[in-house]
């Protein structure tokens, strides 16, 4: 059904009429919240090699936004306006411009000190780029759309998330796999999904970020982890690429020997290194690639996430930023369960 006012949405929901399910059920993800419904405007991104593919929603930068809770006039009009202005604007360049390969951009991004989570002030503008001469054709209609992703330095998170999910899918279901190929939180739990395990979530209470505040706000603001953007460190981006982007650390906390300490750690819980993701400040190597239970359980080692900090109430908004370790009982639980499918037990 469809609601015509917030207090009715309440009541549909309540009453179960309207379904609430994660973005990554229906081959999606959205940042934080990732409130995404059958009325908004998605990003398609297109694995080629796999023949599959992912979504996301558009970004809609920061402040009082929908995915930190917030429910106003201001809000809606700004969801209406990237839904029926910006988004067809979006769809046309594409057209024009030709896809946009978010694997090349992520590469080149990593190598102008993004990290693909928490830092995409590059590849957003990159994403622009790409963008901007198909926008330039249509006229005055394209200046607040340009205004809007040129501000944004978020703008190509979205679709990098998407990306990741196009790419961490396509190493699902594979028997006898222990790569871990979703990792998720919904502001109370953090949720894993392993290849050879199929479909199967195993949960834990979310943990809270340490971080930096900003201005006015402390630790005790803070919610637990929340969002679908751990998509970014399931694929080798996020906290397991902070060697390639040190000025993080002025966001999240810590100091650029921290970041790239960060990164040589997560070598230690992964199977491989990525063959396009490289780091220049490490020679170039490949970002760690590929979270293999069976090393985060020997090593007792969980993986580094770089994350926004919510607001524990709705709508209040973003108030930091930080890193966050999921508990290992998620893992050790999966690896038991993996050890009883296969009869290893």
């Amino acid at each position: 059904g469809t609601a015509h006012d917030a207090a009715e949405a309440e009541a549909l929901l309540a009453s179960g009429e309207i379904a609430l399910e994660p973005c990554h059920h229906h081959g999606a993800v959205g940042p934080m919240a990732g409130v995404t419904s059958a009325s908004m405007a998605v990003y398609v991104i297109e694995n080629p090699e796999h023949g599959n593919r992912a979504f996301s929603n558009l970004n809609e930068g920061y402040g009082k936004v929908l995915r930190y809770g917030a429910y106003a006039p201001e809000v809606l009009e700004k969801l209406r306006w990237m839904n029926q202005e910006m988004a067809p604007l979006l769809a046309q360049a594409l057209a024009e411009a030709g896809p946009l390969d978010v694997k090349a951009l992520l590469a080149e991004a990593l190598h102008m000190g993004d990290e693909g989570h928490n830092r995409n002030k590059a590849g957003s503008l990159l994403f622009l780029k790409h963008l901007a001469p198909a926008l330039a054709k249509v006229g005055e209609r394209a200046a607040p759309v340009l205004r809007f992703l040129g501000e944004n330095p978020l703008s190509v998170l979205n679709p990098v998330m998407a990306a990741a999910k196009a790419m961490a899918d396509a190493a699902h279901d594979e028997p006898g796999s222990t790569i871990v190929t979703t990792m998720a939180r919904n502001g109370t739990d953090f949720g894993i999904r392993v290849s050879g395990l199929g479909e199967t979530w195993f949960t834990t209470p979310a943990a809270t970020p340490d971080g930096l505040y900003f201005s006015g706000f402390s630790a005790a603001a803070a919610n637990p982890d929340i969002g679908d953007s751990t998509i970014t460190e399931t694929i080798g981006i996020g906290g397991f690429a902070m060697a390639a982007a040190p000025a993080i650390v002025t966001f999240i906390s810590g100091t650029p020997r921290d970041a790239l300490d960060a990164t040589l750690e997560m070598y230690e819980i992964t199977a491989t290194e990525h063959r396009h993701f490289t780091i220049p400040a490490l020679e170039f190597r490949g970002t760690p690639t590929g979270i293999d239970l069976r090393k985060v359980i020997e090593l007792g080692i969980a993986p580094r996430i770089n994350t926004g900090i919510a607001h524990r109430e709705a709508g209040v908004g973003q108030v930091g930023a930080g890193l966050v370790r999921p508990p290992l009982d998620v893992f050790e639980r999966a690896l038991v369960a993996f050890a009883e499918r296969y009869g290893l037990a």
